[in-house]
């Protein structure tokens, strides 16, 4: 394995961080935006804040940490996906602002109008940025992005086609449920009484997600017969087989009322789907003729990036242990077993 190959690894980890936490915190934005009106969503929405604050930003942490990986190791990759897919990245970007703003001002806001108009746009841009990421990633996976030496794609269909409309969708489904599984163990000590609603939004959205995952293989067949072919390589369809069974285990845990274990199970659903795309696509960077080797810097800047990334691992891991740390409250810091507040465990 070339040092290329090591620092893809890391920085597929990154993108893998980012979609099980930053997800979480999008699907928060998710039941915010379906929890009725001002009255009868107050508690829920109150849960949903103590929930993501007071660090839900540093999740974007893990993007800002991919974004660098992918320009420093690929550039050739970062330009072309760049000069293909400003439009659903702009939009992204936007919507991180927008969810940011609206977050932050509605906590602040005194009155009822403004708190709804915050709100509402905290809650859309929570919705449509995960969309937007995932178009991009069905673009990517579709070989629909040359490398920046081709020339830009299509800037339109590049991202609204079959495959990133599906994969658009099943991103908003997965941070939908990822923070539905997640608020359940928060509503425990919380807000007991809203357990069961958290649990039964927990149940419909693994379902949602299931439905979503499965015609989305059937998009994909259609859409774009060279990734399929690669998914039911041994290992892609070993890795979406552990999907399949984790999220079938989910499930049941959260019918048991295991608010602790399904967040494993959970995140492992999540993940594996992830890593079975990685490779099933592997050693194809832009699919279908650009590998790692063809667009990977030069190995002294893959090696010296690595070995940053240990030294900056070295001193972050601490740091934002010790941030999240101090966000908990003495109560939190000392629960634990399936009654406990585990916050630093989504982070």
């Amino acid at each position: 394995m070339t040092s290329a190959d090591l620092l893809l690894v890391v920085l597929f980890a990154a993108v893998t961080a980012y979609a099980l936490f930053g997800g979480a915190d999008f699907g928060a934005g998710f039941w915010d935006l379906f929890a009725g009106g001002a009255q009868r969503g107050s508690r829920q929405r109150k849960l949903i804040e103590h929930a993501i604050g007071p660090v839900w930003e540093a999740n974007h942490v893990w993007l800002i940490f991919a974004i660098v990986l992918l320009w420093t190791g690929f550039p050739a990759v970062f330009a072309g996906v760049a000069a293909t897919m400003y439009i659903p990245l702009t939009a992204a970007a936007l919507g991180i602002i927008g969810r940011g703003a609206g977050f932050a001002f509605r906590k602040t806001s005194i009155t009822l109008p403004r708190q709804q108009l915050f709100g509402a746009g905290f809650a859309f841009s929570s919705v449509v940025t995960p969309f937007f990421f995932g178009a991009v990633a069905g673009g990517i996976a579709t070989g629909r992005v040359p490398p920046w030496y081709e020339g830009p794609g299509n800037i339109i269909t590049a991202w609204w086609n079959p495959t990133s409309i599906a994969t658009g969708a099943l991103a908003v489904g997965v941070c939908a449920y990822l923070a539905a599984v997640f608020l359940t163990h928060d509503a425990k000590r919380e807000d007991p009484g809203l357990v069961p609603v958290m649990r039964r939004q927990a149940l419909w959205a693994g379902a949602g997600v299931g439905v979503l995952a499965a015609a989305g293989l059937v998009v994909v067949e259609l859409d774009a017969g060279w990734l399929s072919d690669r998914l039911w390589r041994p290992l892609p369809a070993t890795l979406i087989g552990v999907s399949a069974v984790a999220g079938l285990a989910s499930i049941g845990l959260l019918a048991l009322g295991r608010t602790v274990a399904v967040r494993l199970t959970g995140g492992l659903a999540v993940a594996a789907v992830l890593w079975g795309w990685a490779a099933a696509q592997y050693p194809y960077l832009l699919p279908p003729a650009t590998t790692v080797a063809a667009v990977a810097a030069d190995p002294a800047v893959t090696r010296a990036t690595l070995w940053s990334v240990l030294v900056g691992g070295a001193i972050l891991a601490p740091s934002l242990w010790w941030l999240l740390r101090l966000s908990q409250t003495p109560a939190q810091r000392g629960a634990g077993g399936e009654t406990g507040h585990h916050d630093d465990g989504r982070r």
